[in-house]
Formats: structure tokens, C-alpha cells, sequence
């Protein structure tokens, strides 16, 4: 998710779990401490191109990290002149909360978190809510309003945060119980269209939950379908072929790490001399023209090779006609 809503959200753990002995301090704390994991950002200019494909939402993101970055921020507020009075186990337990959802959070994006290493590199993803949607975040900040407000007026703790907090949870949940439903339209129609599909994923694009895209693989191809168009007669699949074999002669590093983010829903083009890689996993925005040809969605990496031989991995963005 964006860093203002992992703010949000750590903030009002933060106020949930010690606004009542730190007051609004208790906020500033949450939101802080909850910004950390993303902070990986700051390392990849010490990587090379394929590494970091990875690095974010990499170790800074894995429940590891929680325990022993909520282990080690305990002892050291625990050592500041105001976080004294608060027992070493209700501090842990706090600063692993404000920890630990935001790496829960970001995997219910499309783009998903590597939860399980150093153990296990595999990307967690439930693509059940957008990157930034106000739907979820906006319930967080007036909770965080509300309650600092009364606070500072009458010196108790109304408990804002917490039905903050339950509101903005039951908005996640909801966004699972809408993506099961468009999984099922989305299934019924490809079935019906006679698409033997191996693999099928549903991922929200924009904020709220209502536009959604289908997005299905064969063993040569790969079909999209908005939502609202699975509601037509019949709904309008666009096909794409995955032409993995123009990836054959590439570096197999690069090749690995670009299939292991996409986790499996890419296709490749070539342009200009060079290859265009489209990651359908997440950042999907839809089909559109580029230049004549139809492209499945804007963003892109780019595969090219300098005069040396030596492949480079950048990025790019087709622009709508």
C-alpha cells in the first residue's frame, strides 16, 4: 500500500495499543515504526538491475524481521525517558503489530510480499484491493482525527482509532468476498468461450472495488477480460500470445527473477530492436494501442543489449492514443 495509509494504519494500532499511556505520542510512534519496512527503497542503488526486481518488499517485508525488529525497537524505547513507565512485553507486542500489518496489508496488493524468507522467496499476494484506495485509508485518518482531537480536549481515550481500525478490516474482507465473486463470473465465461485456461488470476485496478480485470493463461496465450464486460454477451476476451521462446537467448538470471514476479502472467514483444516485457501480475491497467499493435497493458519492462552483448533491464510506458 502507500506509505500514508501504512502510516494510518500503524498510527492507530500505535493508539490502540499505547495511546492510553502515551497519548497522541502513541500515533507518531505507530506511524513511524510502521514506515520502516518500506524504507528497503533507500538500498536499491546498491543492487544491480536483476536484484532489484526483489530487494523491495524483500527481508524488510518477512514476519522474520517483525519479531526481531519489534524485539530490538522494544529495547530501545524502552530505554527513552517517556516509554519507561511501559512494561518490555506490551512494548514488543505493539511495535510486532505495527509491524506485521504492514506487510499483511501489502499482500492483499497485486504486487506481493516475500513473507517467508529468508526461508522461502515466494511472493504472497491475495490482489484484492489497489496500491492506494482511499475506501480503506480515509476511515484511518478520521479515526486518527477524532480521536486526538477528543483527546486533547477532555484527556480520554473515545477509542477512534479502534473502530477505525474494525471499519477499514471489514472493507478488506469485503474486497476478498467481491474478488471470489468476479473469480467465479470470470471462470464461468472462459469456460463457456471454450478457453482451456491452466492458470487464472483477478486483480483490482483504480480504487474501490468495483473494476477488476480477468486474466487467464493457456499454454500459448494469455486473455484479459475487464468485469464489466464479463456482464455482455458474450464478453470480450482479448488474447495475447505469451511468445516466451523470444526470451530463450537472454540472460537466464534476468529471465528467472522477471517470471518470478510476474508469477507467470507475462507476455513478450519485441520492438525496435529491443524486447518489451509485460508483467500482468500487477500494474495491470488494460489493453491499448501502441503505435498498431495492441498492448496488454501500459507499463513494461524493457530487455536490451548494448554493443558489447551485454543485456540491460529498464523500464517504460506506452502512452494512450
Amino acid at each position: 500500500m502507500d506509505s500514508v495509509t501504512q502510516a494510518a494504519l500503524g498510527a492507530a494500532i500505535g493508539d490502540v495499543c499505547l495511546g492510553s499511556k502515551l497519548g497522541n505520542k502513541a500515533m507518531l510512534v505507530g506511524a513511524a515504526v510502521a514506515t520502516i519496512p518500506d524504507l528497503d527503497v533507500l538500498l536499491l542503488p546498491l543492487y544491480n538491475e536483476i536484484q532489484r526486481i526483489s530487494i523491495h518488499r524483500g527481508y524488510s517485508h518477512s514476519i522474520l524481521l517483525s519479531i526481531v525488529g519489534a524485539v530490538v525497537l522494544a529495547w530501545i524505547f524502552k530505554r527513552t525517558s517517556w516509554g519507561k513507565a511501559i512494561d518490555i512485553k506490551a512494548w514488543i507486542w505493539s511495535l510486532w503489530l505495527m509491524l506485521i500489518t504492514h506487510m499483511l496489508l501489502d499482500a492483499f496488493t497485486s504486487y506481493g510480499t516475500q513473507l517467508f524468507l529468508p526461508f522461502s522467496d515466494y511472493r504472497m499476494s491475495f490482489d484484492s484491493i489497489s496500491i492506494v484506495d482511499p475506501a480503506y485509508t480515509l476511515p484511518l485518518l478520521l479515526g486518527l482525527i477524532l480521536s486526538g482531537a477528543f483527546r486533547s480536549r477532555r484527556k480520554k481515550d473515545y477509542h477512534f482509532s479502534r473502530y477505525a481500525l474494525i471499519v477499514s478490516s471489514l472493507y478488506l474482507c469485503l474486497t476478498i468476498v467481491v474478488k471470489q465473486q468476479v473469480s467465479s463470473e470470470g471462470k464461468s465465461q472462459l469456460t463457456a468461450q471454450d478457453i482451456r485456461f491452466i492458470d487464472f488470476r483477478t486483480v483490482p485496478v483504480n480504487a474501490g472495488i468495483s473494476d477488476w480485470y480477468v486474466i487467464a493463461t493457456t499454454t500459448d496465450s494469455l486473455y484479459l477480460a475487464k468485469h464489466e464486460d464479463l456482464k455482455k454477451s458474450p464478453p470480450k476476451f482479448f488474447s495475447f500470445p505469451i511468445n516466451s521462446h523470444l526470451l530463450q537467448d537472454e540472460n537466464p538470471e534476468l529471465v528467472e527473477r522477471l517470471i518470478w514476479f510476474a508469477q507467470g502472467f507475462y507476455t513478450v514483444s519485441e520492438s525496435s530492436g529491443h524486447l518489451n516485457f509485460y508483467n500482468l501480475q500487477c500494474d495491470m491497467q488494460g489493453p491499448l494501442m501502441n503505435g498498431n499493435l495492441l498492448a496488454p497493458t501500459a507499463w513494461h519492462f524493457t530487455i536490451t543489449k548494448d554493443k558489447n552483448g551485454d543485456t540491460h533491464l529498464g523500464t517504460d510506458v506506452h502512452l494512450s492514443e
